[in-house]
Parts: structure tokens; C-alpha cells; sequence
């Protein structure tokens, strides 16, 4: 039995409060409350990028590989996605940001960028490197060429986009990226990397973004949770390669994989002391895929709805998943892989909210955790003579209102003392 506990993230911290002349407010009422939580509550943002370049005057340029709401669905979207998460995952699928050589789609992901960081989200892209989805102008280059677009690819990504994305999912998939062999996707990554092997291909991933982003961090990403992986990562480090984070994917379109299951995963990864982020997370509300399925790409059937039984069980079900990944320490992000059904991932019922718009039971239930029970909301407090309150709550940023002044400050691990000034 698994003893399911949070705790690690609050913390309790004793914060002075001075006023604008430095003084202590002493004997004084305040307001205290919590604006953003430090741990990584993650969402795709693929469903606001045609409405946030709408809005500098980009126009959409066409279907996009992976899809996601129109604008006019996207615009009820908003608050919905903003009330609950932190932080979103942007799409760099190669072959849709750039399906004609020379022409990547810079400027619109930029916009979507700046939209998502004026209302305070942190970003990831995802990914960099990938053999799904490579662009097909690079499929019969020579292997030496497609080592340098590829190289340039990464440099020009990262770059592009210092200072707005400061997390990427460097490489993708590489357990099966120099044996992916099927017939209708043949592309010049997969040869790339049967070519000079997994552990150099990361190294070219890595070393080249890690070149151009000063600060970023860098995440290596699989589905495969089998020991290959582990035996993947520990050549990766043994090599010497710089990894800041160990990116697991869960999308649980065969069900639920339950709290044991869980635990023992992020167990066997935890063991490198390194972060751990939950890179694509999915619990479905409607029918399940059949267990029989090995490539979740192999089934797509024509109507997969969801249903009033599907989606109390996956109320329950993200409930439980959360609770469980929160619960472990090596835990820095979950990122759920999608708000709505409308445009999901294999046309699953796997969103948060209906296509229509409405919520889902799961998306109540998610922010119920994430926005009350593990939130500070606002609380009067009063100061002692010296100025001081004492604020306990999960690790991130807080505000405190005094009249028309507001002081802020983090609280952290391991932080016993703040000092905050009003302004």
C-alpha cells in the first residue's frame, strides 16, 4: 500500500513586512494570498496559437498537424485553461512548423509565445528533434546534409525563441527513433540516427540547443517505459551528456495504469536524481482503446465519444493520477495533453473539457486540487508588533495586499524567513 502524501511541496515561512519607507508594519490588517504555483501545472497551447497571431494580425496558414480548437472555440477556451494551468507546451512538429523548406512558421508560434507569456504561463516546445513528423524535403538528402539541417534546425528553434521558451523536449522517442520502419513514414531522422546511434544523436540534440540557449533547460522525452529507456539514460549520462530533466509520457488510452503501477515508474526513473516531468498525460472519458493495440496510432475508429459513465471514472482516475505524481518527490511537472475533446489527440474523448465547451467532471475535479486544496486563498491575517506573519502554504508566488499597497515574495524550500516591502 502506497502512502499518498503532499506535503513535501507546502512549506511554512515567516514573512516581515515593511512599508514603503523600510519601516516594519507592525499591529497592521493584511490579505495574503497565492498567485502561481512553483510546481509545473502543464497544458498544450496548441488549441491558441491561429487565435493569439489572430491577434497581432497573422493569419492562419492552413490545417495544422496536430489539432486543436478554431478561434472561435479557442476564445471560450481561455479562461477555462488559464484557471488551472502554469504552464504549456508549444508544437514544433518539423514537419508542420516548416512543410516547405526555408519557410518555418517563426513568426505565428512566436506570437503564441508572447500571448501565453503576458498572462504570466511558462513554456516548453516541444519537440526538437523527432523522426515522426520530419519534413519530408529532407527525406532524400544525403546522410551528411541531413546532419546539418538538423543541427541548424535545433540552433534556430532555441534561438528564436531565447527568453520566451525556457523548457524544450530536445529529443523524442529515441528508444524506437533508428528502428521506426514503417513503410508510410520513412524519414531522414530515423536514418540519421541508425546511422551514428541513439547516444550521438542525443549528444547532437543536446549539445547543439544547450549551445545556443543559455539557461534552458533540456528534457529527454520517451513513451517507452521498458528498460530500454533505462538503459538509454544511463548510457546518455555515462556519455557525459548534459540532462536536466527525465521527460515520461503516460497516455492512457488502455486505461488507467492505477496508483502501484504509478509509483513503481516514477520509482525506476527517480533513480538518476534527476527531475522527473510527466510529458503527456491522458485519461480518456469515453470507451477505452482495446488492450490488444500495441501502437496507439493504429486506432483511430470513426466516432469515439464520450459518455456519462467515462467521464465519472475519469473524474476519479485524474484525481488519484495527480495525487500519486504529486506525492513523489522527483515530480517537478505533469503536463496533461489537452483541454478538449475538439481536435484531440487520435480523435480520443481524452480532453478536459467537451467539445462543446462545457467542462467535464475531470476538469472540476482537477481544479479543485489544484486552485483549493492545494491553494492559498485569501487570508486575512494580522501582523505582530515587529511586522511579521506567518504564511504556510505550497511552495510559489504570493501577494499582500495592505490598502491600496502590495507586497510579494516566494515561498520556497527551505526558506524560514521573507523580508516583503509594500508598493
Amino acid at each position: 500500500m502506497i502512502t499518498l502524501s503532499s506535503s513535501h511541496r507546502s512549506h511554512s515561512t515567516v514573512v516581515t513586512l515593511r512599508g514603503p519607507d523600510g519601516a516594519p508594519l507592525a499591529d497592521a490588517d493584511v490579505m495574503v494570498r497565492q498567485v502561481r504555483h512553483a510546481f509545473a501545472f502543464g497544458n498544450i497551447g496548441f488549441d491558441f496559437v491561429d487565435l493569439a497571431a489572430a491577434q497581432v494580425g497573422i493569419a492562419a496558414d492552413g490545417p495544422h498537424v496536430f489539432g486543436g480548437a478554431d478561434r472561435e472555440s479557442a476564445e471560450r477556451l481561455v479562461e477555462l485553461w488559464l484557471d488551472v494551468f502554469n504552464t504549456a507546451t508549444l508544437p514544433f512538429y518539423w514537419a508542420g512548423f516548416e512543410p516547405a523548406e526555408g519557410r518555418p512558421d517563426t513568426e505565428r508560434l512566436l506570437a503564441a509565445a508572447r500571448w501565453f507569456r503576458e498572462r504570466g504561463v511558462s513554456l516548453k516546445g516541444h519537440p526538437l528533434v523527432w523522426h515522426t513528423l520530419a519534413p519530408g524535403w529532407l527525406r532524400d538528402r544525403p546522410d551528411d546534409e541531413v546532419e546539418s539541417v538538423v543541427r541548424a534546425r535545433v540552433r534556430r528553434e532555441v534561438g528564436a525563441f531565447a527568453g520566451l521558451i525556457d523548457t524544450w523536449d530536445a529529443i523524442n522517442e529515441v528508444v524506437i527513433m533508428p528502428v521506426f520502419d514503417n513503410e508510410e513514414r520513412q524519414n531522414a531522422v530515423t536514418r540519421l540516427c541508425r546511422r551514428i546511434g541513439r547516444i550521438p544523436t542525443v549528444r547532437l540534440a543536446f549539445e547543439e540547443a544547450r549551445g545556443v540557449g543559455a539557461g534552458v533547460r533540456l528534457v529527454l522525452n520517451d513513451f517507452d517505459m521498458s528498460t530500454a529507456y533505462e538503459c538509454l539514460i544511463e548510457g546518455v549520462l555515462e556519455a557525459g551528456i548534459q540532462v536536466d530533466a527525465i521527460g515520461l509520457q503516460s497516455h492512457m488510452h488502455q486505461g488507467y495504469w492505477g496508483e502501484e503501477r504509478t509509483w513503481a515508474t516514477l520509482e525506476r526513473f527517480a533513480r538518476y536524481g534527476l527531475p522527473l516531468q510527466m510529458t503527456e498525460t491522458t485519461l480518456l472519458s469515453g470507451d477505452l482503446m482495446p488492450p490488444e493495440i500495441e501502437d496507439l496510432n493504429d486506432f483511430q475508429p470513426s466516432s469515439w465519444p464520450s459518455t456519462p459513465e467515462g467521464e465519472e471514472r475519469q473524474a476519479d482516475e485524474v484525481v488519484r493520477h495527480y495525487r500519486t505524481l504529486l506525492a513523489h518527490p522527483a515530480v517537478e511537472a505533469v503536463n496533461y495533453w489537452g483541454i478538449t475533446d475538439r481536435g484531440a489527440w487520435l480523435g480520443a474523448p481524452a480532453g478536459l473539457v467537451r467539445a462543446d465547451g462545457t467542462p467535464k467532471p475531470a476538469y472540476d475535479a482537477l481544479r479543485a486540487l489544484v486552485k483549493d486544496e492545494w491553494w492559498l486563498s485569501p487570508t486575512p491575517m494580522r501582523t505582530d508588533g515587529a511586522g511579521r506573519i506567518t504564511v504556510e502554504g505550497w511552495w510559489g508566488d504570493y501577494a499582500v495586499d495592505s490598502g491600496a499597497s502590495t507586497a510579494t515574495f516566494a515561498l520556497e524550500r527551505d526558506t524560514p524567513l521573507v523580508q516583503a516591502t509594500l508598493a
